[in-house]
Order: structure tokens, then sequence, then C-alpha cells
């Protein structure tokens, strides 16, 4: 799923989110300021590099995600799956990343240029999968299921994004 976003005084940045639906973990993010049919089906091979691609691919009905974009993911062994116009709930987890990757990182950030929100969208997805809780996963965080173990020490804080967001872990 893609988002714009708004540079100073330039033409808008698109970002795209590869989110896994069952354990919402980010797979691949990217940014560009020409988002093509060719630019998004090279990510989806991107973001399948190891081989291991999805069984199935939802998308929206954006151009950018067009045929070539098709013909990339059936490459990689995914079923497209298209979203019904007007219907986002079909691809609930992805419009909820995007919302929150805006609201709490984008909306905070002054971006530059396409390789300054490539570089806070790759951080972002990795506090989003390393670090922040998902009440749909029970309180847990998609790279780390069993982040609760340790109950005895000193917590410290790391901080993500300039210290935009923290994460909190035992040391």
């Amino acid at each position: 799923e893609g988002q714009a976003v708004r540079k100073i005084s330039e033409k808008p940045v698109f970002g795209l989110f590869i989110v896994e639906l069952g354990s919402r973990r980010v797979v691949h993010v990217a940014a560009t300021r020409n988002p093509s049919q060719d630019w998004t089906a090279q990510q989806i091979r991107n973001a399948t590099m190891d081989g291991d691609g999805p069984k199935f691919l939802l998308r929206d009905n954006d151009d950018k995600f067009g045929a070539a974009f098709d013909r990339a993911a059936q490459g990689v062994g995914a079923r497209v799956i298209r979203i019904e116009v007007g219907a986002p709930n079909m691809n609930a987890v992805c419009e909820r990343t995007l919302g929150r990757a805006r609201r709490e990182c984008l909306d905070h950030c002054i971006v530059p240029n396409d390789q300054h929100l490539g570089r806070l969208l790759a951080e972002y997805a990795r506090y989003f999968n390393e670090a922040r809780p998902h009440q749909g996963l029970g309180q847990q965080v998609p790279d780390r299921p069993d982040a609760g173990g340790a109950k005895g020490g000193r917590v410290v804080a790391i901080p993500v994004l300039g210290g935009l967001h923290h994460d909190y872990r035992r040391a």
C-alpha cells in the first residue's frame, strides 16, 4: 500500500509498505518520487530476494499497481487479490500500518528528499517490528513474540527516530 508525503515545496514523495498480515510484520519499505508499475514490481522482487514469497498479495486499484506489478507478484509465487473499490476494510492491517506511520513518524518530521524518507521509513519499520507493541498480537511485537519473558533487572530506554520514540528493554 502506498502513501504520499509532501516535501518542502516539491512534488510528493511516496512510501510503500509491504506488510505480512498474520504477524503484522513490515516486510519491506521503500520511497520514491515517481511510483510506477515498474518501480512497485521491483519492490516485490526486492522484498522476496530470499525466495520466500507470500502465498497471497493484496493490492489496491491504483495505476502504480498494474500489470507489471501483478506479473512480478505471480513470478514470486503470489496470487494477487485486488481490493474492491471503496472497501478499505479488505486491507485493514495495511491501512492501519500506513496511518500509524504517518501519525507516529511522518507528522513529526520534515522530509527534505526521498532518500531521507526511505531512511525514516526503514527506521520506523524496525521500531514497528522490534519494539512497538500491537494490540492485535496481545501487546507483543512482531519480531519478539516472547518479549515479556524477563521480569527483573534495570530497564533502559533506547531512542528511536531521534528520540521521537523509545524502545524499552531490560539491561
